[in-house]
């Protein structure tokens, strides 16, 4: 692919990082093929995970092609750099464009970026995972190589007010890659979500104490922390989900009311 945007993206985000005076920490980037499909699939804890994310591969030299959701590209100037960067759009209520698509790019050895919670975690741990992320790089015949993002949702997150303070340390894990097989998708999907669930552990465990004081809102409640568990996760976006719906609705009948 011809990548024309990409390149300087990369440049103005590493500045931005710098200005904010940001510790990256990266680790494993080993497991990430330089060459070959690849499929990186990441946990989701804040809105600027996929800005942080592509650093997973950029040890490889490789550009992650990031599938994300359809409200994105319909966004004035978000849209078109999103096509620009050939990320994949992904339409929830009917994935099978999106997924033969990630397929496509895979097979023309391209890396992927795919979040398996789908949206974000409130609990700051890892929701269920949908099987698509197995799925797809079983059509392909890739590795699925798990990535652990932490600290990006201390700039900007659900329930929370933006910070871009100067000084958080942003840690970025990189984990041994799966094969999946194809025939249990519901079996390796398991499997992916119990090696990124003890990568979360390592990476939140490693985390520098003096920036994640015992309490903290951004740390999950089963590891000391006072973020919602995923119960109380679950409800919350049941929430969000229901506003949402009576928004949309309420827009549909003032558009027919003006006709």
């Amino acid at each position: 692919m011809r990548d024309v945007t990409y390149p300087p993206i990369i440049v103005a985000a590493k500045a931005a990082f710098r200005v904010l005076g940001q510790r990256i920490r990266l680790s494993g980037t080993e497991h990430v093929p330089r060459e070959g499909g690849v499929l990186l699939a990441y946990n989701h804890v804040g809105y600027v995970d996929f800005i942080y994310g592509g650093l997973a591969a950029n040890p490889s030299g490789r550009l992650v092609r990031f599938m994300a959701k359809r409200e994105l590209f319909d966004h004035r100037y978000v849209g078109p750099l999103m096509r620009s960067l050939h990320h994949i759009e992904v339409d929830r209520g009917e994935g099978v464009a999106s997924f033969h698509t990630a397929v496509d790019y895979l097979r023309q050895g391209e890396a992927v970026g795919i979040f398996p919670e789908a949206t974000i975690s409130r609990a700051m741990e890892l929701k269920e995972f949908k099987t698509g992320a197995v799925r797809i790089a079983a059509a392909a015949g890739v590795p699925v190589v798990p990535v652990i993002m932490w600290g990006t949702q201390r700039m900007m997150t659900k329930d929370h007010p933006r910070d871009f303070s100067r000084g958080t340390t942003i840690s970025i894990k990189v984990g041994e890659p799966i094969h999946p097989s194809g025939d249990d998708p519901v079996g390796d999907t398991a499997r992916l979500h119990a090696r990124m669930s003890d990568m979360l552990a390592e990476v939140v465990a490693d985390y520098p104490a003096a920036e994640q004081p015992p309490g903290s809102w951004w740390v999950p409640a089963s590891m000391g922390g006072s973020a919602p568990t995923l119960e109380e996760a679950e409800r919350l976006d049941a929430a969000e989900k229901r506003e949402r719906a009576q928004r949309r609705a309420a827009k549909r009948a003032k558009r027919q009311s003006n006709r």
